[in-house]
């Protein structure tokens, strides 16, 4: 994983959960294009910080992770997205569920919520394979550690270290119940992460009584590429 700061100075800002998409365009013309959420607080900028994967065989991330170095011009086109995004002005509780490397545009929501000073009730449960692949570690056990509303719930579903607190099973029906919010407090939810798992987290919130509407879905491919 490597987070990247650009300087985008034509930026006009962005909302918390949007992404970016960048095109990569070879000597010979062959270009590779792929879409980051963008990790930093919404607004105008005009630093803009990308949490890239790397991907095996990804052309893009690839690049991103291993070639890119400091003041390199990229191609970066956004910000895209209007759906998958949350306001600080709102007043519902917010339930953050991660699937890995998805934690990424709610990582921002989080930021967002700090910079602004907001005290809605907020919680993440965040489900990672191992906890060497707990992205942003230190600076989410520092929010939970504020006691302004934020909840973290960590769970590993390929085995836990000597001393671990968390869960460590992948998240279920059970888990959901235990450590979100319920149905009558009516939250704003926002899952993001692969595909398989995006799908099974919405199917059970809506069997523990989740509206529909109140879900807000964000899935990736195995190329890491947005859905």
């Amino acid at each position: 994983m490597r987070s990247i700061t650009f300087e985008a100075t034509a930026w006009g800002g962005h909302m918390a959960g949007q992404h970016v998409d960048i095109r990569l365009t070879a000597d010979n013309g062959y270009q590779a294009q792929r879409s980051y959420s963008i990790a930093s607080p919404a607004g105008r900028g005009p630093h803009v910080e990308l949490t890239v994967e790397r991907v095996s065989s990804g052309e893009v991330s690839e690049f991103l992770t291993e070639e890119l170095r400091a003041g390199d011009t990229i191609e970066l086109r956004g910000p895209i997205g209007g759906y998958f995004t949350w306001n600080p002005s709102i007043s519902s509780p917010l339930m953050l569920i991660a699937g890995g490397s998805g934690v990424v545009p709610l990582m921002s929501m989080l930021r967002t919520r700090n910079r602004a000073d907001n005290k809605v009730p907020a919680k993440l449960l965040y489900s990672s394979r191992s906890a060497d692949d707990i992205i942003y570690r230190d600076e989410l056990d520092r929010m939970a550690a504020n006691r302004d509303g934020f909840d973290l719930v960590h769970t590993l579903t390929r085995g836990a270290p000597t001393g671990w607190k968390g869960q460590t099973r992948r998240v279920d029906r059970d888990m959901l119940a235990q450590c979100g919010f319920q149905a009558t407090e009516e939250p704003q939810i926002f899952v993001c992460g692969p595909t398989s798992f995006v799908e099974t987290v919405a199917d059970q919130l809506v069997s523990l009584g989740h509206g529909e509407s109140a879900i807000k879905t964000e899935r990736f491919g195995p190329t890491g590429d947005k859905r």
